[in-house]
């Protein structure tokens, strides 16, 4: 009787806990967050990390100019990678020429790990892309992409990436990746 008591009773303690945290997941999504190698760092880290225009574009969902950041016209093979956790995003086997100054691509290289939330900061709602794991504002999604693929557009600002390139992957830890280059 005692020990069902206690059991009964820690369960309840784990109930408040989560409820206290916030927490609107289940254990079983806890443990799987808890046990992903893509994790983000605390807040000062970040700020520590990032540059000023990294930290506005991810943190407070700003966006870079077109035509002037790193990665709108580079055509290396390779992985984009969150900037924060290092998540991989997208691939430059899914990359395109869109002609809006931003790296466009026609879909993710892992789907879980971009996340779609409805946008209303202009007069029309658009939907914005983040990272599962960082959580970093990464762009848009539009359906104005290639019609003889997805007919989709992510929209993503250079400062929310890090390219890993294909002759690295392996020594990056993404070595899943490189059957796509091959």
């Amino acid at each position: 009787m005692y020990t069902v008591f206690m059991h009964t009773y820690s369960l309840f303690l784990l109930s408040l806990f989560l409820v206290a945290c916030g927490s609107t997941g289940t254990l079983d999504t806890m443990k799987e967050e808890e046990s992903s190698k893509y994790l983000r760092p605390s807040d000062q880290e970040i700020k520590d990390m990032l540059s000023p225009l990294q930290y506005q574009v991810t943190q407070q969902e700003g966006t870079e100019p077109p035509f002037e950041n790193e990665y709108w016209d580079n055509t290396e093979e390779g992985i984009y990678v969150d900037v924060i956790s290092g998540e991989p995003l997208f691939s430059s086997t899914h990359k395109f020429k869109s002609g809006t100054g931003w790296p466009s691509f026609d879909r993710p290289l892992v789907e879980e790990n971009v996340m779609e939330e409805k946008d209303f900061k202009l007069i029309l709602p658009r939907t914005e892309v983040r990272s599962r794991y960082g959580d970093s504002h990464l762009g848009h999604v539009f359906s104005d992409g290639p019609k003889d693929t997805t007919g989709l557009r992510y929209c993503i600002n250079s400062a929310a990436l890090r390219f890993i390139p294909k002759d690295t992957l392996r020594e990056e830890g993404y070595e899943e990746f490189t059957e796509l280059f091959e």
